[in-house]
């Protein structure tokens, strides 16, 4: 009926999205799901202590997922490029700041120093095909980690 109305009265209607519909972001394939920037104790620069510096990734899509050459990065451009490693479906990996062996749940950066400032920072994720930015996680002053949403 109201069909027949509107083109009885050469009236055109147009229907836009909700905004719900178009402000809904898409989740990253790999997303930051943590960052722990404050490491236990003073820092002085210990390899116990930068390890207890780190980033949590974790696959939200049903595929597995080649990082290789995909690149974390700080603020300030310190830059972590991932070496051959599939990260499973739903699974998480950690990336550590300091030295230690790899494994299919943890990373090492390799560095001698921390990446992570404590007074606030940013991590982000770019994919290595077209260093695409996936993701990325902010926090600002106080607190020892932060939940990346």
């Amino acid at each position: 009926m109201l069909k027949r109305l509107l083109a009885a009265t050469g009236v055109a209607v147009v229907v836009l999205p909700s905004a719900s519909t178009s402000a809904q972001a898409a989740t990253p394939v790999v997303q930051i799901v943590k960052v722990y920037y404050d490491s236990p104790g003073s820092d002085r620069g210990g390899n116990v202590s930068l390890n207890g510096e780190y980033a949590v990734l974790r696959n939200t899509s049903k595929k597995a997922i080649q990082l290789e050459k995909w690149i974390l990065r700080d603020e300030t451009g310190y830059k972590y490029r991932f070496p051959r490693f599939t990260l499973k479906p739903g699974k998480s990996v950690t990336v550590r700041s300091g030295q230690g062996a790899d494994s299919t749940t943890t990373l090492h950066w390799g560095r001698k120093w921390y990446v992570w400032n404590n007074d606030g920072d940013s991590a982000s994720l770019y994919r290595g095909s077209d260093l695409k930015k996936i993701d990325t996680c902010t926090w600002g002053r106080g607190g020892i980690s932060t939940l990346c949403q």
